[in-house]
């Protein structure tokens, strides 16, 4: 920048060099110099660095940018290391009122943490990064807010009161992004809090002590193989699935469907060669 200054300064001075000295003093008044790094506003040349910086966050690992579509179907890599640094937690509040995983009760995955939080309470953005969603789902999510970080993971906001960003719009760390509620599908103000990698969940709590209010580390090591990292495995290994027989069903018309082998089928409700199975009757199928 240094440089285009003296190349914009030589450059008038040649030219005043050819004109009278009242010729030369009128033309000087008429250069416009730009002003010095340091007095330029602060506040807009942020906002410039971001724009810069932020264009598409990640765009060597994820192939696409849309307004949608919060879990989705991707290949994962084999391992990936998600830089912590300069992480913020997404709130001051310390109690984990549900945790990762499935949960027997409700029959289903949970695919991020429980925060208690009270409405109207400032929920921050986890990392540096690039807002993907803010929408609203009325038997969901309720409020929410989804931003794609620099350091290849999405992280989304759930069941707030008020969102306070807008799509493509580029946050930091720290930044407001949103205030607690009890929107959606919620049955007491909370903030439901995921982190994802390529559409799929990953346990925040691997990352974020919320009880201790601290990062966990530097980084962590995301691995595809290893089944306590992402909810799809997760679920494939700890929540059973059941058929319900219809007529006309066998054993191998059931394995066949589901994906499974006619013994896997047989162990798991305590079945022989012999048993008959009757329509209504529900089958463990894994």
């Amino acid at each position: 920048m240094k440089k285009l200054y003296k190349y914009i300064f030589s450059v008038a001075l040649f030219f005043a060099s050819a004109l009278t000295v009242n010729a030369q003093d009128a033309f000087m008044e008429e250069v416009m110099l730009p002003e010095p790094l340091g007095k330029v506003d602060t506040v807009a040349q942020h906002a410039t660095l971001l724009n810069e910086a932020y264009i598409l966050p990640m765009s060597e690992m994820y192939p696409s940018w849309k307004n949608s579509g919060v879990h989705y179907s991707a290949v994962l890599p084999d391992s990936f290391r998600i830089d912590l640094s300069g992480a913020v937690m997404p709130t001051t509040n310390r109690r984990i009122t549900d945790i990762f995983g499935y949960r027997p009760r409700r029959g289903r995955v949970h695919q991020g943490l429980d925060i208690k939080v009270q409405v109207g309470d400032t929920i921050y953005a986890a990392f540096d990064g690039k807002v993907r969603i803010t929408t609203f789902q009325r038997r969901g999510y309720g409020h929410y807010v989804v931003i794609r970080h620099n350091n290849g993971i999405e992280t989304l906001y759930a069941h707030l009161s008020k969102r306070l960003v807008t799509e493509d719009q580029n946050v930091k760390a720290g930044d407001p992004i949103g205030l607690g509620g009890n929107t959606g599908r919620s049955t007491g103000s909370h903030l439901h809090f995921e982190t994802i990698i390529m559409g799929m969940s990953i346990d925040p709590a691997m990352m974020f002590d919320f009880e201790n209010q601290k990062i966990k580390g530097d980084s962590y090591l995301f691995c595809k193989a290893d089944p306590k990292h992402n909810e799809k495995v997760k679920a494939k290994y700890t929540q059973p699935k059941y058929h319900k027989v219809r007529s006309g069903d066998t054993i191998g018309k059931i394995a066949k469907k589901h994906g499974v082998s006619q013994k896997t089928i047989m162990r798991l409700n305590g079945l022989k060669s012999s048993s008959i199975i009757r329509p209504g009757q529900r089958l463990r199928i894994r």
